[in-house]
This record gives C-alpha cells, sequence and structure tokens, in this order.
C-alpha cells in the first residue's frame, strides 16, 4: 500500500505491505534508487512479514533533505520513523546506502535481525590518481573563481563536475550532491563491533561500488555475522541471482517467517 509520513516536516513515501501480525521489517534502498528497485525483496518476504519499504529523503516520491545531511540524520530519521508507527525490534535490510543506515541503526537500537546487500559502511581507499583528480580541481575552482567572472566560473566548474563525477553524482541535485560527498566519506567501522543482533551478509563477487573485501571486513567486525556471496553478480546481487538470493534471504529469517499465526 502506498503511504506517506511526515517526519521532521518533510514527506516521506513509503510501500506498506505484508500481514499486520507479522514481524516488522524495515527495507532501505541504495543511492540513486527508491522503493521499486528493492521491490522484488520485499515480493520474497511480504507474505509472511510485515514490509516498510522505504523513500529515503532526496529519492523517489520522498522531500530532498534541507540541509546537507549525513549518516547520523538519515539514521534518526528511520529511527522516528519507526517510533512514529510503533515498529518494534524490527528487522532491518538495507542495500548499498541503505546498508550505511542499518549499520548505524543496529549498533544502537534494538533490533531483531540484519540484512546488508553489497552495504556501503566503509570509507573507500583512494587512489594517488584520485587524490590528484581532487586537488587539481580544487585548485581549478580556485583559480576560475579568481580570474573569471562568477557566472563564467560557475559554469565551468559545473562542467568540470560533470566531467568527472560518478553516473550518481552527475544526475543528482545540488543539495544531494553534497549528501552524496558527505556520506560517502564517512566511515562506520567504529560502530560494528556495537552491533548484538544476527547479521548476515550478502554480496556480488563481482561487486566494484562496493567491493568484496568490505564485506569481510564487516564479517570480521559485526559479532553475529555470516556472509554469502554469489559469483558472477555484481553491486545489485539481489537483482542478477533473484532465486539464489530469495533463498538464502528466506532461511535466514525462517524462523521470524513461521511465526504467522502463532500467539
Amino acid at each position: 500500500m502506498d503511504k506517506e509520513i511526515v517526519i521532521d516536516n518533510l514527506k516521506i513515501h513509503y510501500d506498506e505491505t505484508g500481514p499486520l501480525t507479522g514481524q516488522e521489517v524495515i527495507l532501505m534502498h541504495g543511492w540513486g534508487c527508491n522503493t521499486s528497485t528493492v521491490r522484488s525483496i520485499a515480493a520474497a518476504l511480504e507474505n509472511s512479514l510485515h514490509i516498510y519499504n522505504i523513500d529515503l529523503p532526496g529519492h523517489g516520491k520522498s522531500q530532498e533533505p534541507p540541509s546537507v545531511w549525513g549518516i547520523e540524520d538519515f539514521t534518526h530519521l528511520i529511527e522516528t520513523f519507526a517510533q512514529q508507527l510503533q515498529i518494534k525490534r524490527p528487522t532491518l535490510i538495507g542495500h548499498s546506502f541503505g546498508g550505511r543506515i542499518a549499520i548505524l541503526m543496529a549498533s544502537r537500537s534494538d533490533i531483531s535481525k540484519v540484512v546488508l546487500v553489497d552495504a556501503a559502511g566503509i570509507k573507500p581507499k583512494r587512489s594517488i590518481k584520485y587524490y590528484l583528480k581532487v586537488y587539481s580541481f580544487k585548485t581549478g575552482r580556485k583559480i576560475a573563481s579568481l580570474l573569471l567572472p562568477s557566472a563564467l566560473a560557475d559554469k565551468i566548474i559545473e562542467g568540470w563536475r560533470n566531467k568527472n563525477g560518478s553516473a550518481d553524482y552527475q544526475q543528482a541535485s545540488p543539495i544531494m550532491r553534497a549528501v552524496m560527498s558527505k556520506c560517502v566519506n564517512e566511515d562506520l567501522k567504529y560502530v560494528m563491533p556495537d552491533i548484538s543482533a544476527p547479521t548476515l551478509l550478502i554480496w556480488g563477487r563481482n561487486d566494484t561500488a562496493t567491493p568484496l573485501q568490505d564485506a569481510h571486513t564487516m564479517e570480521s567486525l559485526i559479532p553475529d555475522s555470516g556472509l554469502v556471496t554469489f559469483d558472477g553478480c555484481g553491486h545489485y546481487s539481489f537483482l542478477d541471482n533473484p532465486y539464489g538470493f530469495r533463498k538464502v534471504l528466506c532461511e535466514f529469517l525462517k524462523d521470524e517467517m513461521s511465526l504467522l499465526g502463532k500467539a
């Protein structure tokens, strides 16, 4: 069911499906995606579990943040979402960027289980080439701002951004670009040992956005965790291998799925 809730003056869209008596699940998509991207995950569980599939702020039908948010702000919003809807001990499922929120929330909230799918949360290692590009851009921006009329300087700087930024960065609005830059540089390794809920990591072996090494690092830091990998799959392992993903996910949540109808 298509729904909307207002949290801190932001309109947040979400889909709510599944039996009211089922274990509650908060499902969070990746950057540049929306509820439809992870709809197949909801479909795999909604016969038994109660699913809240959320458009994160600045995505889908949800409003953009009013300022440059970090992971703390996104996590606070999801925690408030759970409080307002009286969701108790939910299972958290996060793909990519949604995994960042799941990690921070699970480190400090009462969570039943966690599923991290090709999740972000570890600051990427940067090459010398990357830093040269960043500092060259900053130097060029400074020179353009000093020597050129502001309108022309802004046009040139925007052209540089569009040429060198990722597809996600290029497609985002100015405020969401700033949000993306801030969040990508946040490292959540320090909170991973505080996650006490059983945690399943599902990863595509060919993932280049959040490489498999990140999954091994998370598995080593999260106390009660296990990793399942899929050959021939990339950053969207749940789409690349839907049958295998569904089988692994349902096995991990089989106890919750079997509770339907039991009092």
